[in-house]
């Protein structure tokens, strides 16, 4: 039997086409060495080159090549959703510094989908204690003057995207009037960038990732360094 060329992330994305198209169990069992060969794997090592990369300026982050640690689990949670789908369609891949659980970290977001990849710094949703440190933290005057240049100079670089604010109305308690009060009315904060399918057979997965993480580290680093 002829090897087969995994080439990542092309062998992946065709993976999560033919999975898009056959979302049953039945079909999933029947295709498990795929998703071992086409989907775990290439993550995996994935996770170890970024984790080689990052290890030369960022030691701190962890890249655990695992699922339930940098690898998101592909299975769906349709306990409470009328989507009955029972595998996610994407690869899902996170790296994070910090001592808390991951997803209380600020870290760098790799999503592999057909045409909806995307690189993303930051954190997605505040947990409530960190929540009330960052409205602490924007509150003053030069935190907040900080984060907002940051900010300014990550929407002026090419391609790149910001979170939405979350909330409407600036949160009780805090000054409306308040030079920067728009930085109040988000819930979590993070930049990311899009990336075509096309754009990786051109490039390595490791030095896109790389680059977006490069550009949009202030903004891990402010949430780091005054978030926790």
């Amino acid at each position: 039997m002829k090897k087969k060329e995994i080439v990542f992330p092309q062998t992946t994305l065709k993976y999560l086409r033919r999975l898009k198209k056959n979302n049953t169990r039945e079909w999933f069992a029947k295709h498990r060495e795929d998703y071992e060969t086409d989907f775990l794997l290439p993550a995996q090592i994935f996770v170890e080159e970024i984790g080689y990369e990052l290890s030369k300026f960022a030691p701190s982050f962890h890249a655990v090549p695992q699922i339930d640690k940098s690898i998101f689990r592909i299975y769906r949670d349709t306990r409470f959703s009328k989507d009955k789908a029972p595998y996610k369609t994407h690869l899902g891949i996170f790296f994070w510094e910090g001592t808390r659980k991951k997803m209380e970290c600020s870290g760098m977001y790799f999503h592999l989908e057909p045409n909806e990849s995307l690189v993303a710094v930051g954190m997605h949703v505040f947990p409530p204690d960190i929540l009330k440190k960052y409205r602490e933290a924007v509150s003053n005057p030069d935190y907040a003057k900080e984060l907002t240049g940051i900010l300014k100079k990550i929407e002026r670089k090419r391609n790149y995207k910001l979170s939405t604010p979350h909330y409407k109305r600036v949160p009780k308690g805090f000054d409306k009037e308040y030079k920067y009060a728009g930085l109040l009315l988000n819930n979590g904060i993070y930049a990311y960038q899009e990336i075509g399918d096309k754009e990786f057979d051109e490039k390595s997965a490791v030095k896109i990732t790389m680059k977006v993480f490069k550009d949009l580290r202030p903004l891990h680093d402010w949430l780091y360094d005054n978030l926790f």
